[in-house]
């Protein structure tokens, strides 16, 4: 089941926050939405889901409208979290999973197999303003992939959360994938999209800037890294020809560099100064080509 966005618009008044945008995400995959704040990223999403109409253009899921009909299908988890926190976790689940069309005892087995596996089964009967916002996220998620949606759409699910919660929600979402549910998620951490996501969109004003296959991305940049650490200072490599971006550190330094020709010219400015102790070629980062797309204007 593959979602489509053509041409897809959306204003308020004069202001457009999303900008001709079009996006094919492949099935039971992970799709990256990188973005600064404002970039259009949950507007997309809101339409995505029918909770918003389109200015212009159209969205489709398996070559068919996505509308309330499909709901039972569909995850989501919101930016802005929306669990009731007087209600218990079993009760606020049981209520959420009724509203996807599941029967009540389907629901309780599912709980319970996600609590163990977020190691929280003593939550069960917890009222939700009695847990930390950590453990409040992991029942939003839970509520967003209990009734085992086809396509789940997550808006910076690891915000907020310490690195061991982040380990145990990304290899959840790692798991839903490999069980065939296609997900899109929007995230400012870089290093999740990278880790996580086959295909990627970085949106500035509401345009995609970049768009495709991660690895394709990286190729198509152009620029590499190089990092170099040796006994001897190493400032000089700054004024190699090629050389975009010096950056030092404790015993060396990385530098960014236009094309694979230029290491070898750092690798000779390096021969007979001294020990080498590495000196690696590695691809751009994410990070490297979002400042590039979106520079100054990412907060």
């Amino acid at each position: 089941m593959t979602l489509k966005l053509t041409n897809v618009t959306k204003r308020f008044g004069s202001a457009t926050a999303v900008d001709n945008l079009s996006l094919e995400i492949p099935e039971k995959q992970i799709f990256g939405f990188l973005g600064a704040n404002g970039a259009g990223k949950t507007t997309t999403f809101r339409m995505i889901l029918g909770l918003m109409d389109l200015t212009e253009g159209s969205i489709s899921w398996n070559d068919d409208s996505i509308n309330y009909s499909k709901s039972h299908l569909i995850g989501y988890l919101p930016e802005e979290r929306g669990l009731y926190p007087k209600l218990t976790v079993k009760d606020q689940l049981v209520y959420l999973g009724r509203l996807r069309g599941m029967q009540k005892n389907d629901i309780i087995s599912e709980m319970d197999a996600w609590l163990e596996k977020f190691h929280v089964p003593e939550y069960r009967d917890k009222k939700v303003e009695e847990l930390s916002k950590g453990n409040q996220q992991k029942i939003q998620f839970i509520s967003a992939v209990i009734h085992k949606p086809k396509l789940l759409i997550l808006d910076e699910p690891f915000s907020g959360l310490d690195p061991v919660n982040v380990e145990q929600l990304k290899k959840a979402v790692v798991e839903l994938k490999e069980a065939g549910t296609s997900i899109v998620f929007s995230s400012h951490r870089m290093e999740h999209v990278e880790e996580l996501c086959e295909h990627l969109c970085i949106l500035h004003h509401g345009t995609p800037v970049v768009h495709g296959g991660l690895k394709e991305v990286k190729r198509s940049f152009g620029k590499k890294n190089v990092v170099v650490r040796a006994d001897f200072d190493v400032n000089y490599l700054k004024d190699v020809p090629g050389v975009v971006r010096y950056k030092p550190f404790t015993e060396g330094c990385e530098l960014q560099i236009e094309s694979e020709d230029v290491a070898a010219r750092i690798f000779e400015a390096l021969s007979g100064k001294g020990f080498v102790r590495t000196f690696d070629l590695e691809e751009p980062t994410l990070n490297d080509i979002f400042i590039e797309k979106v520079g100054a204007s990412y907060e």
